[in-house]
């Protein structure tokens, strides 16, 4: 790996009433590094724009929400490196994650992307080792998130794609809002582009479900973009008895005693089963709530 860092890879960042949060991130990228932050219409953009230009980052404004994946698709646009680097707001890299990254990437030349590992706020591993678009047998054992390995499916929170794999399988599906796109994603570079690799070495601090603030109405516009996904997605990659099964699964949450407990989880296990209900017969996950 002769080449220095900035001239192989870019940062692109997805905000939505991040700007609390972000500056973590924008702190632990070396210097020189290029960073793109897409905001999606968030009620804190400018002071997210501020933190963008006191560290050097491009920054993009919609003036509505595209979604996760058109926002990763609209950076990616705006950089021209060997490496997409797609990571949460809420994330925060150490000092050697990109050299392990890449060196990776040099390691494995056959791979199309890459994750890091994840380390939780209390120090403790998040690790994909399944999902819901691949049958069971894929999934992988706890173990698995301790080794450099293959890997079924990435997870978008911090996820490295080759450009030239990125751009052949045309980016993040812009069909999809949020929920679902990468593992989506995942499945079209893996059957198209190449394997898909867990990088131990290469870690990403992460304090996850903090991209974004907490209430219930945040919890049921994510339920209800999780919900649409969900059957979108299995239906894309012909998952026999997508709808029935998510809807089953959404009925089951909405009956669970914990709902009596949380307005947030109340609102998330019904808008997640509105959603669901709502998909069915279409063919994307972009519709909006009934509330907007």
């Amino acid at each position: 790996m002769d080449q220095p860092l900035n001239s192989r890879i870019s940062i692109i960042t997805v905000t939505y009433n991040s700007s609390v949060i972000v500056e973590n991130l924008l702190r632990s990228v070396p210097s020189g590094v290029p960073v793109v932050l897409v905001d999606n219409a968030s009620r804190d953009a400018e002071a997210t724009r501020a933190l963008a230009a006191e560290h050097g980052a491009r920054f993009l404004a919609n003036s509505e929400n595209l979604g996760f994946g058109r926002a990763c698709n609209q950076g990616a646009e705006q950089v021209g490196t060997e490496f997409l680097f797609f990571l949460n707001p809420d994330a925060e890299l150490f000092p050697d994650t990109l050299e392990h990254l890449l060196a990776a990437a040099d390691s494995h030349p056959e791979a199309s992307a890459f994750n890091t590992r994840i380390v939780k706020g209390d120090g403790s591993l998040f690790f994909k080792r399944r999902s819901k678009l691949i049958p069971k047998s894929l999934w992988l054992g706890r173990s698995a998130a301790k080794q450099d390995g293959e890997v079924p499916v990435l997870n978008g929170g911090a996820l490295l794609a080759r450009r030239a794999a990125f751009e052949q399988v045309g980016g993040f599906d812009p069909a999809i809002f949020l929920f679902h796109e990468d593992d989506d994603l995942s499945l079209r570079l893996k059957a198209n582009c190449g394997p898909l690799r867990y990088v131990y070495d290469a870690q990403v601090r992460h304090l996850l479900g903090h991209s974004t603030e907490r209430s219930s109405r945040t919890a049921a516009l994510k339920a209800w973009y999780m919900g649409q996904s969900r059957v979108y997605a299995a239906r894309k990659h012909d998952q026999p008895f997508g709808f029935s099964r998510a809807f089953a699964e959404a009925g089951l949450q909405l009956v669970s005693p914990l709902n009596l407990i949380s307005a947030r989880k109340r609102a998330k296990a019904w808008y997640y089963f509105r959603a669901i209900l709502s998909s069915r017969g279409k063919q994307s996950a972009d519709r909006q709530p009934p509330w907007v």
